[in-house]
Formats: C-alpha cells, sequence, structure tokens
C-alpha cells in the first residue's frame, strides 16, 4: 500500500485508543443552548429574533445580507431568553442568543426530499449557504465561498486525516456514514465542476479506509488515498501537496492549484442540507481525555453549554481543570462552562496537568534552539516572529511572513523554554492584517 506525505511537520502521540471505536451517539439535549452571531469567519449576524419569540428547531434566528457570512438556526425549539454577551468558546466574550428548551422532540424534520442532479450549481451554493455551513474540521470558513471557486478546479479532495490527537469525530463518520460521505462528495463535485475526487485517510484509520474503498471500487473518479500518520497532514496545503504531488505557493488560494479541500463532516452536512433542507444545528464532537469517565462521539446540538456537555459524560465540575474545545493543538482553553458547542467544535478535551503544560504568553526567555523552525510546516521562523510579537513590532512579523502561520502550534508543541508561540501570532492576527491592507 502507497502512503503518501508532505516535508516537514512532527510525530505527536494519538490519543485516540479513548474513542475511536466508539460509535457515534446523540447526547441528550440541554435545558438552554446558547447560540453565538458570530461562529464562522466573516462579520456577525444580525439577530433575526427578540427576546420571548417562540423558535422551532432549524428555524434561521440570525443572518446579514453579506456573502461572506453564514446565518444561523436554532438547534432546539423553545423561547428566545436572551440576547446578550455571553462567555464564548473563543478569548472573547460574544453576543448570543439563549434559548429556553421546551418539549421533549427536538430532532429536525425534513419538509422535503430533493435530488441534487436536478439543481444547478447556483442553486446548490444558494441552499448550502442558507442552511449555515462552516469548515467544521476547525477553520470555519463559509462553505458557499469555498465551493466557488474563481479559477478552474479539477479535483476536490476529502479532508479524512483527522491529524490531531484525541479527536476521532470525523473517523467514525467515515466508517458509519460512508454513504452518505460520498453523495456529499458528488454534490461537492458537482458545485466546484470538478471530475475527480480524492479521500485522504491517515493510516491509523484502517476500519475506514477499508470502507471507502469497498464503497468506491467501481468508482473511477473517486479515489482512497492511504497518508502517513503526521502531524498536521489535514492541513490544506500539505494535503494538495501529499496527494496531487502539487506545490501551494505562499499566499495561493487551493482554488488556484486546481484542488478544493473539504472536512468529512462539513461534506456530509452538504448532502443533509441538499436532499433535506437541513441547517447546520449539530455536529458530531468527540469529548475525550483519561480522566473522562464516559468518553465518546456524541451528536451535540450547537450551543449546547460546555459545562452540560462535560456532566453527561461524567464530569460534574470544571473547577481545576483543563478543558479544550475544539483540538488539544489548535483548540481554544474554556474558562467558562456556559461556552457553547460551535460549528466548528471538532472535541472537548479534559487534559490532565502532565498534558496542560500552563503556557504564558511570555513564560521564558527564547534559547535560539531552533526546534520550532525546524520542524514548522510552512517552513517560517517562529522563533524571530515570536520575538518581534513581543515587542509588538509588526512590520517585522510581516517580513517574516507571519500571516502565512497556520497556527498548527507545533512551535509551542516542540519549545523546550514552554512560550506560547503560536498564541503570541495569534493574539495579534487581526492587527496583521490590517496593517498589510493598509500597505496595499
Amino acid at each position: 500500500m502507497e502512503v503518501r506525505s508532505f516535508k516537514g511537520g512532527t510525530h505527536i502521540p494519538h490519543y485516540k485508543e479513548y474513542t475511536e471505536k466508539c460509535a457515534i451517539e446523540p447526547m441528550k439535549v440541554p435545558p438552554e443552548v446558547v447560540i453565538p452571531l458570530l461562529m464562522h469567519g466573516g462579520e456577525p449576524n444580525e439577530p433575526l429574533v427578540q427576546v420571548g419569540d417562540r423558535v422551532t428547531v432549524g428555524q434561521k434566528i440570525g443572518d446579514v445580507d453579506n456573502f461572506w457570512n453564514a446565518p444561523i438556526h436554532a438547534s432546539v425549539n423553545g423561547v428566545v431568553e436572551a440576547i446578550d454577551v455571553f462567555p464564548s468558546y473563543e478569548v472573547d466574550d460574544r453576543v448570543c442568543i439563549k434559548i429556553r428548551t421546551e418539549g421533549e422532540d427536538h430532532a429536525f424534520k425534513p419538509q422535503m426530499e430533493r435530488d441534487p442532479e436536478s439543481l444547478s450549481q447556483e442553486e446548490l451554493r444558494a441552499i448550502i449557504r442558507e442552511a449555515g455551513l462552516v469548515g467544521m474540521g476547525g477553520a470555519a470558513f463559509p462553505t458557499h465561498i469555498n465551493i466557488s471557486p474563481r479559477s478552474p478546479v479539477d479535483s476536490l479532495l476529502i479532508n479524512g486525516a483527522e491529524c490531531e490527537p484525541f479527536l476521532t469525530c470525523d473517523h467514525r463518520l467515515m466508517v458509519e456514514r460512508a454513504d452518505d460521505l460520498l453523495a456529499g462528495a458528488r454534490i461537492m463535485m458537482r458545485c466546484i465542476g470538478a471530475s475527480r475526487c480524492y479521500i485522504g485517510i491517515e493510516v491509523n484509520k484502517p476500519d475506514a479506509i477499508e470502507t471507502l474503498k469497498q464503497k468506491t471500487q467501481h468508482m473511477s473518479d473517486m479515489e482512497v488515498v492511504p497518508l502517513a500518520v503526521k502531524y498536521p497532514q489535514g492541513y490544506k496545503s500539505h494535503l494538495i501537496k501529499a496527494i496531487t504531488g502539487r506545490n501551494v505557493p505562499r499566499g495561493a488560494r487551493s482554488a488556484e492549484l486546481g484542488c478544493v479541500v473539504r472536512n468529512v463532516g462539513t461534506t456530509i452536512a452538504g448532502y443533509e442540507a441538499v436532499v433535506y433542507g437541513k441547517p447546520l444545528i449539530e455536529r458530531v464532537v468527540t469529548v475525550s481525555g483519561p480522566t473522562v469517565p464516559k468518553p465518546g462521539n456524541y451528536i451535540i446540538k450547537i450551543g449546547t453549554p460546555v459545562g452540560f456537555a462535560l456532566e453527561q459524560c461524567g464530569i460534574s465540575d470544571m473547577e481545576g481543570l483543563k478543558v479544550v474545545q475544539g483540538g488539544p493543538m489548535t483548540g481554544r482553553a474554556q474558562e467558562s462552562p456556559e461556552a457553547g458547542i460551535v460549528k466548528s467544535s471538532t472535541g472537548l478535551l479534559v487534559l490532565p496537568p502532565e498534558l496542560a503544560v500552563p503556557r504564558d504568553i511570555s513564560f521564558s526567555d527564547c534559547v535560539r534552539c531552533g526546534k520550532c523552525v525546524d520542524r514548522c510546516p510552512m517552513f517560517l521562523y517562529p522563533n524571530y516572529i515570536s520575538l518581534y510579537a513581543e515587542a509588538n513590532m509588526i512590520d517585522q512579523m510581516l517580513e517574516w511572513d507571519a500571516l502565512d502561520c497556520m497556527d498548527c502550534g507545533i512551535c509551542s508543541y516542540s519549545c523546550p523554554s514552554h512560550r506560547s508561540i503560536a498564541d503570541m501570532i495569534r493574539c495579534l492576527l487581526p492587527e496583521l492584517k490590517n496593517r498589510q491592507k493598509s500597505i496595499y
């Protein structure tokens, strides 16, 4: 079996054994959900409801007339209790719509079943936009934009690498919902005009590889590609290089290389949106960690408070625990149990002290060892960029290509001084982008 990979990156422990064999199961619906108006790369939505309004599952409750946005929808039946600032999955609090749950049945009930082949590219993209789809692997960029390429595209790449430790939600989706994944891939191929589809899967998921190889064995336009187990194998530039051999120049969009990359969860959500009209109101989340009594892969309603989700898995109090929403390398530490699960929440992790080294942004001086440089998959100089970040020297950060940082966290992971290099760069990203705009 040929196994493909990319140059650079690093090997880190998997920690997937806690949940990789756990079948997907629904989590209990919480008494209330807290849904942020902003869960995507773009501007916040405006609320379409008021306090006291009754809402139903799948109802659109936030939107704005902007191509770069993705609307939000009610994930439960209930009453709007508040529209206010609440603790967020991000470092800053955000305006959210709080809904008090009412009733017992909160399943989405399709009102239609559409044939994707009868719809035009424009109609497919409009449906996906209306459903509020975003990249569910963590980036949260609006999907309708990704599938509206301005350059000819010949290949769709489905990212089944799931290279971060602990996370197994996409693994289980590939095993349990392979047919829906392939149907969603066909829809995405039609949207972008691609003639081929590649499904890249790391070889530590042999059951997913075998399942999808069997399903695609008579499909000449689909290929399952085994990938080496290495972080960050799932980043789009490295995925494109590993699967197609094409180099992605710095600053280039993947579509300019004739490729569009989509996450497993996003692709299945696209199938549900197009065929059944289902908006993105729930997702599969890996809840894991060495001390979690009931780890697993759970279907969780968007807006479910972190504290409630942990309670369902046997953890009654977050006090003193390191809780991360997302993966351990790219996720965000959660301080409040009120913060809600969002569209890009791949995981909810409880990390013990030995796996959660405290990292102050200026914890220690750089010792010039060069480990961050050796392992950077973007071939940057994180050591220099972080030094300029500490001094708030924005122009110098731009000169050293700080905006090419993919926020993989390898630099922080590799640093013997425990410097939070990735955090330093991440905190200054808005200023970096604004400075770049002013230059051009």
